[in-house]
């Protein structure tokens, strides 16, 4: 055992519906072309044809689930799933490093789908057999940025503990929030938006990615630029023309937050793990900030393959760059943003 707090394993989950962008597209045309004008029917064809998402995991059986589905069926839902692949993600990640549940002395679990009370800590203790006195802490409302205020909060939670780990955890069943109407923010987010889970295990051994230092900034003006909004009772995505711009500028903001009073470049960082929140909001990010297109090939690769599962999205990323392959002395830089509008950063190490 050493002082500093390191990312152990990372695992994630994804339901098994798996759609391309093509079935979606005619989904929405079938059920919804009645309700859309011509300028938004040739939006749909042109959103749903661009290659930077290609297929997305849901957590339905058929999308025919989701055209009129019942508040209470979409509850269920959300909780059956985000149950579900918060247990295979966490026990995927136990098992990389050869622990078990028992091994476990907290958990922080952070959604915005969905909510339930009380929430999916108590659900994964009992469904795990994870000990039950357990610190269990469940975050809600980060949006899409809510996997680093969690690794955050874990960090805090290892400070000054002595043996034992915790289990950071992000789940979103996108899905559960569909709603389709006449909206550019609406077709926008049925053309990138999916399912999934994220685990990480966190301990206080040499083994691991460093948690060197984190930085958060908030931007209230900018609300509504980026936020769910409740019409008739229920969620709906709300996502402004805007929303590229001032996303680079504040996650340009925090990244040099971190980098500044180290006397390190963005050249300095050679993996960078980015929340994909879409394909122009990455562009935004790279014009902003000067970074390479060769540095931004993951966090492509998982938007195409994922598309934006909200909070867990940035974990598959830092996912494929652990496996991938980080040298001993390697600085990662992982970065998420959404509603708020709010911007993280944590610096991170082999």
């Amino acid at each position: 055992m050493n002082g500093n707090i390191r990312i152990a394993s990372v695992a994630v989950a994804t339901p098994p519906y798996c759609i391309n962008q093509a079935q979606a597209e005619a989904f929405l045309i079938k059920h919804y072309s009645d309700s859309l004008s011509q300028k938004s029917l040739s939006l749909v064809r042109k959103i749903f044809a661009h290659p930077s998402v290609l297929r997305r995991h849901l957590a339905v059986d058929d999308l025919e689930c989701l055209v009129n589905e019942h508040p209470d069926s979409r509850i269920a839902r959300y909780t059956h799933w985000t149950i579900s692949l918060s247990s295979q993600a966490i026990v995927q990640a136990l098992t990389q490093i050869g622990l078990t549940v028992d091994a476990v002395s907290g958990s922080v679990v952070n959604t915005c789908t969905g909510y339930i009370c009380p929430g999916i800590s108590t659900y994964l203790i009992e469904k795990l057999g994870l000990p039950d006195h357990i610190r269990a802490h469940d975050l809600v409302g980060s949006g899409c940025g809510g996997a680093v205020p969690n690794l955050q909060i874990c960090e805090d939670m290892l400070k000054g503990t002595g043996e034992g780990v915790v289990v950071s955890v992000s789940a979103e069943i996108c899905s559960a929030t569909f709603q389709m109407a006449d909206d550019l923010s609406l077709i926008i987010s049925n053309a990138i938006f999916a399912d999934g889970a994220s685990a990480s295990v966190l301990w206080r051994r040499p083994e691991g990615l460093e948690l060197v230092a984190s930085a958060s900034r908030y931007d209230p003006k900018s609300r509504e630029d980026i936020r769910y909004i409740y019409k008739h009772g229920q969620l709906h995505n709300q996502i402004s023309a805007s929303l590229p711009e001032i996303v680079s500028k504040n996650v340009a903001k925090v990244v040099m937050d971190l980098l500044k009073p180290r006397g390190l470049r963005i050249d300095d960082i050679k993996h960078w793990a980015f929340h994909p929140g879409g394909e122009k909001v990455i562009n935004a990010i790279r014009n902003e900030m000067g970074i390479s297109e060769a540095r931004l090939h993951v966090t492509r690769d998982v938007l195409s393959k994922y598309g934006n599962m909200s909070s867990p999205t940035v974990f598959f990323v830092l996912r494929e760059i652990l496996n991938n392959g980080i040298a001993p002395g390697d600085w990662c830089m992982m970065v998420a943003f959404g509603a708020g509008l709010c911007a993280h950063a944590f610096l991170l190490r082999v």
